[in-house]
């Protein structure tokens, strides 16, 4: 069993797992096993309980990394015995019973609230599920105004949708009770409002870094720096 952790990447809605493919190269590039699964996006518990089953599946420990709605995820999924840290990337850090929309609620609602864009799925045996991506005009501004247009019109139409429901479940844990964490905050991110990022991070105790003019897509932009927290969490978990 290894005792140099393993960083599972969480990524959050509107994205893939190939949104972490910059982190991915960097902890690569320095001997860091990494992994990053897909995210179903279905729902706080059942999402959650998703990770938490491929963290328990890892040999030795883990660092769990959530970007946006992915933090809340870790928040849950975290309290697996093997997780040894976590780190929250442009995210949300839930406190026990809480909600995404509650914890938002506190704060100015950033743009992304007026732009998201409603769809529905098939659910077997009841009625049509919705969800939600961001309007594809607005999506370079709200999701990664740092990033090259380019890159944003495919980010854009890749999109993959969370479902609404999600905004409203309440987290069944808040592992950053137990488990050390480190939090970056997005200085100029237009999808969660930075005042969110840092009120969790910092109720959490994390260690905080603080990216000035990083957009909500920071994995994408700035993943060098992104990588070096997460290294940060795995030297002081290792």
């Amino acid at each position: 069993m290894s005792t140099t952790p393993t960083v599972l990447l969480v990524h959050g809605a509107f994205a893939d797992a190939g949104s972490w493919s910059g982190v991915i190269e960097e902890l690569q590039k320095h001997g860091v096993p990494v992994l990053a699964p897909p995210n179903p996006l279905r729902g706080l518990a059942s999402d959650a309980a998703y990770i938490a089953s491929v963290a328990a599946q890892i040999d030795g420990p883990v660092v769990l990394v959530g970007h946006s709605y992915g933090g809340a995820l870790i928040t849950v999924a975290g309290v697996t015995e093997n997780v040894v840290g976590l780190v929250y990337v442009a995210a949300y850090a839930l406190e026990q019973g809480e909600s995404l929309g509650e914890l938002q609620g506190r704060f100015p609602l950033s743009p992304l609230v007026s732009n998201l864009k409603e769809w529905t799925y098939p659910i077997p045996g009841a009625e049509p599920g919705v969800e939600v991506t961001i309007a594809e005009d607005a999506f370079p501004s709200v999701f990664a105004a740092d990033v090259p247009a380019e890159v944003t019109k495919v980010l854009a139409a890749a999109q993959r949708p969370l479902a609404a429901s999600a905004f409203e479940e309440t987290a069944q844990a808040a592992a950053w009770r137990t488990k050390p964490s480190w939090a970056l905050v997005a200085g100029a991110d237009e999808a969660i409002n930075p005042e969110v990022e840092r009120f969790g991070a910092e109720r959490a105790g994390a260690t905080i870094v603080e990216l000035a003019g990083a957009s909500h897509a920071v994995a994408v932009s700035r993943p060098r720096e992104v990588a070096d927290l997460i290294r940060d969490a795995v030297r002081a978990t290792s």
